[in-house]
Parts: structure tokens; sequence; C-alpha cells
């Protein structure tokens, strides 16, 4: 099965058979990517009377209650909701699932601060002119050890907000990145990159996303792709989420 996009007036096809997920999966009873001290993501059988939600207790069905924090435990995808005043929901804001997305790996550059950013003008270079719906960042080194590291008190890489004004001057809607935040861990409450993301409170983008902690294999190439963005329907300011890249090739 194929997929067509345009992008800058030039046509691609996507083999949906070849799908690249970039989501790390949450497994039960195994380290997975944890941040902002949440606890960790947990899966429990229900237990009434007699009653055991586990096969291997004796149990006659698997009926468990699963415990997580969408934005602490693993890939997750949130909306403007989670910055504003108001109730505003992810599953009311992201109403289109696919996009042209581009690829981009950056090696962040050191502050004074001891701080590590990805600066305006990197995101500029890598994007080389390209104009595209989601903008997917991987951070380099590319280490492994992202698919379940404990975030929490590392003070992480984080984005420079000038460079997210500029992806929103370019018109881009959705921001992958492998980081924990594309703020910095602790701001004093001011998270200057999200704010300026979604336009909050003054110009909002309500159908932009930001998605967190992914995890790009090292194979994949830098360049264009097909987005697919796949999220549960929870009422919430986010979710776990499941984002999937199809590589483009140009059609003559």
């Amino acid at each position: 099965m194929e997929a067509f996009i345009t992008i800058q007036g030039i046509r691609y096809r996507a083999n949906l058979h070849h799908p690249v997920d970039i989501s790390i999966p949450l497994v039960p009873d195994a380290t997975t990517p944890n941040a902002y001290f949440a606890p960790p993501f947990r899966v429990e059988p229900v237990r009434m009377g007699n009653f055991v939600g586990d096969t291997r207790l004796g149990g006659a069905v698997n009926f468990v209650n699963v415990m997580l924090n969408p934005h602490g435990n693993g890939t997750h995808t949130e909306c403007y909701g989670h910055i504003s005043t108001e109730r505003v929901s992810l599953h009311h804001c992201l109403r289109q699932f696919h996009f042209s997305a581009k690829l981009i790996s950056i090696l962040p550059v050191h502050q004074e601060n001891g701080d590590r950013m990805i600066l305006a003008a990197q995101l500029a270079q890598a994007l080389a002119g390209d104009r595209v719906e989601a903008v997917v960042i991987r951070s380099l080194p590319n280490h492994p050890d992202k698919a379940q590291r404990s975030w929490s008190g590392t003070n992480p890489v984080y984005l420079d907000p000038d460079g997210l004004q500029m992806l929103v001057d370019l018109g881009v809607r959705h921001i992958l990145v492998d980081l924990p935040s594309v703020d910095r861990e602790e701001d004093g409450g001011k998270l200057a990159a999200h704010h300026v993301w979604w336009g909050y409170p003054d110009h909002i983008r309500k159908d932009a996303t930001i998605t967190e902690m992914i995890f790009v294999p090292e194979e994949q190439k830098d360049g264009l792709y097909l987005l697919n963005l796949q999220i549960p329907s929870f009422v919430l300011d986010a979710g776990p989420s499941k984002p999937v890249l199809f590589p483009l090739i140009e059609v003559p």
C-alpha cells in the first residue's frame, strides 16, 4: 500500500508497509523513560474477592489497571491545554493525523551556564529551506539509553525559544523531540518555549502539538518523511502517543 504527498510542489510516495515507529514502548516491570519525578508506569491486575485479573495467577482472563503520567512516562503528545487555565484536551485539538515531516539531527551547543541547547541557527541550517508541517528532532549523540533513561534532575538539553518562534513563522504545526521537554527542566515556571509554540495566551495555535521523549533509530537518515501521529481518545491535555514515520521517495 502506498500514499502520496506533495511538499513544495514536489510529489513523493510513501510505502505504508515500511513504518518507522519512533515511540518508546511502555513495558510493565521494565525500566522505561521517566521525567519530572513522575511515578513510574505501572500495571496491576484487578483483585475482587476470589477474582484476580491475571492468568498467570490462576485468573480466567487478564484484566488489569494501568497507571501512568502522560507527561512523565515515555512518549507523549500534548496540546496547549498543558499550559492554559482552560481545560483543553488533545483529543479535541488534534483532528488530523498525517503530516509532511522532516527529520533533522542536531548536536546541542554548550552554554556558559553549563546548559546544552538547540539553537535557532542550527534549526534553520538543518531545515535547509524545506517547508513541512512537522519537524522531528534527533539530538546528538543518539544514545540508545534514551529509551530507558531517567531524566529527572539531570537538566537535559532543551530548545531555544527563538528557534521555536522561527518554526512557528515557517508554519510548522508539530514538533517532536527525543527530550523530556522543549523547555529547561527548571525555569521558574516560565515554559517560554511552550508559550512561544502555542502563542498562548494572545494568539493561540489550537491545532499545534508538541511530542516529547521519542527515539529515532540510528539507521534512519535525515530527510523528508510522512508522519502519522497516533493518539488515544483521552480527554486530557496530553496522552501517550505513537508517532510513525514513512520514508518518502520522489515521484518522477
